[in-house]
């Protein structure tokens, strides 16, 4: 088995540039994963995410979650759980709309470091959009634009920990699935593991690497590439040994984004040969999405083509 994609962006400004290209696009055709190193996020601000992320887990969510398996009895656990995460999570929003002052129990200092991350990773996701265009053959920009919808991107953190867990055979940190989005970028913890992505029928640890950040592609990558890059079925493994923190960041499309085929990446011309995959609104893919989350993606990508077909001939 090869090795998981690490890619050093630093290499993109000089002679490597192009070797570094080849390694985005092969990890973005046959992984749907890569980790960035030299990614242009300062250690400190990385650092310091970490550190008020972990604070505020211990002051704010760590109760919750105990008092939460003990109402499920989930501490003695005979039988494997299938219908629930053993994880704590919250979720900040910052595109189109900010919810940071709907939640209670952010400091000062946590908002506003969280607000400085974010403009960092959202500068970063669109970079790294123009570069799969660049390998994609796709105008610059394209992606950006394909995902703006009439009030831009739906961009957001899911912030996680992932707390040690007596019997991890029985229950998953968080179960199988692929992301309904666009670009996905993580910046997780460097000591406790438990990120797994399937690849060949095998479940592969993604390795914690320290100031990294992990990119994979969600389900909306592989609509518009016409499936040349894929999304990946991920799943965490919950742990023994410690509280694993994850800080993901979903760069999606506008709600009412109208997500397609990109032209050029189409075989054949004529019109509707090759294409496999449906067109519709983002939001409607998301409401299917909610209820199918940690189900197979090709009958949601099925279901959508239906609703098409239906709509086309009412």
């Amino acid at each position: 088995m090869a090795n998981f994609p690490v890619i050093n962006l630093q290499k993109l400004n000089g002679e490597e540039r192009q070797a570094t290209m080849e390694k985005i696009n092969d990890a973005c055709e046959n992984w749907g994963f890569f980790q960035l190193m030299n990614h242009g996020i300062a250690h400190e601000l990385l650092d310091t995410v970490e550190r008020l992320t972990k604070d505020h887990y211990k002051k704010c969510m760590e109760k919750r979650f105990k008092e939460l398996v003990a109402s499920k009895a989930l501490e003695g656990i005979q039988a494997e759980v299938k219908d629930m995460d053993w994880e704590s999570t919250f979720f900040l929003r910052h595109l189109p709309d900010s919810n940071f002052s709907e939640i209670s129990d952010l400091t000062g200092e946590y908002s506003k470091v969280m607000k400085e991350f974010a403009e960092h990773i959202e500068k970063l996701a669109e970079e790294l959009l123009d570069l799969l265009c660049e390998n994609l053959g796709l105008e610059k920009g394209y992606l950006k634009k394909a995902f703006h919808g009439s009030r831009g991107p739906n961009f957001g953190t899911k912030v996680a920990n992932y707390p040690s867990c007596p019997n991890p055979k029985l229950v998953k940190g968080l179960r199988a699935h692929t992301d309904a989005g666009g670009i996905i970028l993580l910046f997780q913890d460097d000591k406790v593991s438990g990120l797994q992505l399937l690849k060949d029928g095998e479940w592969i640890d993604v390795p914690p690497m320290r100031h990294s950040i992990v990119v994979n592609l969600g389900d909306q990558l592989e609509v518009i590439t016409n499936g040349r890059y894929r999304s990946v079925e991920h799943r965490v493994i919950a742990q023994t040994n410690g509280t694993r923190m994850s800080v993901a960041s979903f760069y999606n499309p506008g709600s009412d984004a109208v997500i397609y085929p990109a032209p050029p990446l189409i075989e054949g011309k004529e019109e509707g040969k090759n294409l496999i995959y449906p067109k519709y609104v983002f939001e409607d893919y998301m409401n299917l999405y909610a209820a199918l989350k940690f189900q197979a993606k090709e009958p949601r990508f099925d279901a959508m083509k239906a609703v098409n077909s239906s709509t086309a001939t009412a």
